[in-house]
């Protein structure tokens, strides 16, 4: 008799375990390197926020912002490895698992973000979306953070002007190339360091969106900004196979569909943002912006556009062909 009640009792024990376990959230980590009240810090906020609205106690979003589990260079190992499921890189980060994303930076491919936008939403570039698919990483949508310009020492109005300044990179072999066409010297430097190197007049500059020159305050180390609109600064969102595929039927639906709304909530911000930091930096009067003349910006474009046959077979004809359209 005691056998068989202890054998109920273990039987049950089991049963409230594994009801237990089935009752523990599917628990989403998403990590980016960037503050909380940025674009991506509020779309990512967004999602979480979306998630436990429609999926209550199935699904737990935890967001981690500032690098505070991993930098950019260090994400997309920890999400194959399973540390974090979500993450959202700049599309400069994702050479080793595709050649095909080198095209968002190339200079002068798309004349505006309604294009960069109209090719992202095209079937291209949402084929582009599963190209690194093989490789274990999924893209879940694009997010914006605007075009670069470009910042100096001194003013920029023709490329002649950049010839032998350095400029701070991404780590990207299209930018390199990109300032190579200008005979400037392209410098590979971490984020985080670009406004001690500008202080200092370790480099005599560097490109990004007027929401990162502001926020950083790079605007106040740089006396000119010369508004190129010469390229795209963008981010992927993205998660691993896996994850992805175990998600249950219907879960998967629901999490993409608030990853869609999320976005959708943070390029309208990052839009924003342009327009209103670009004038902040106008009136702080600590540096000058230059309004570029058609002749002169065309003389950038014919500087830098034969970039685009250097990376013309890694790229792909075809997609090459789409973003060009997509600025109809």
């Amino acid at each position: 008799m005691r056998k068989f009640t202890a054998g109920l009792f273990m039987a049950a024990a089991m049963m409230t375990a594994t009801v237990a376990q089935a009752a523990e959230p599917i628990v989403i980590k998403f990590s980016h390197v960037v503050a909380e009240n940025t674009p991506k810090g509020q779309m990512a906020n967004k999602f979480r926020d979306l998630i436990a609205e429609r999926l209550g106690d199935k699904v737990k979003v935890e967001v981690y912002p500032s690098s505070q589990l991993y930098g950019d260079n260090k994400v997309l190992e920890a999400m194959l490895l399973g540390d974090v499921q979500i993450a959202a890189p700049s599309l400069s980060k994702f050479k080793k698992y595709t050649k095909k994303l080198q095209l968002f930076d190339l200079p002068f491919l798309f004349k505006d973000m309604a294009a960069a936008e109209k090719f992202q939403q095209s079937e291209a570039g949402q084929k582009l979306l599963a190209s690194m698919r093989k490789k274990g990483v999924v893209g879940l949508g694009y997010l914006h953070n605007g075009m670069k310009q470009i910042s100096a020492s001194k003013p920029l109005r023709t490329p002649a002007d950049a010839d032998g300044l350095k400029f701070r990179i991404m780590s990207s072999d299209v930018l390199s190339a990109q300032f190579e066409a200008v005979n400037a010297v392209p410098l590979k430097k971490p984020f985080s360091e670009v406004f001690t190197l500008l202080q200092t007049k370790a480099i005599d500059g560097q490109e990004n969106t007027w929401s990162n020159i502001y926020s950083k305050k790079f605007f106040e180390v740089q006396e000119y900004i010369t508004a190129t609109d010469h390229g795209l600064l963008d981010y992927l969102v993205v998660t691993s196979r896996e994850f992805w595929d175990s998600l249950p039927d219907d879960v998967r639906p629901v999490v993409k569909a608030s990853m869609d709304e999320a976005i959708a909530f943070g390029n309208k911000i990052a839009l924003d943002k342009a327009i209103s930091d670009r004038k902040a930096i106008e009136e702080s009067g600590r540096s000058q912006v230059i309004d570029l003349s058609d002749a002169e910006r065309q003389q950038w474009v014919e500087a830098m556009k034969p970039v685009w046959a250097q990376f013309e077979e890694a790229v792909g004809q075809d997609l090459l062909d789409a973003a060009i359209a997509a600025n109809n």
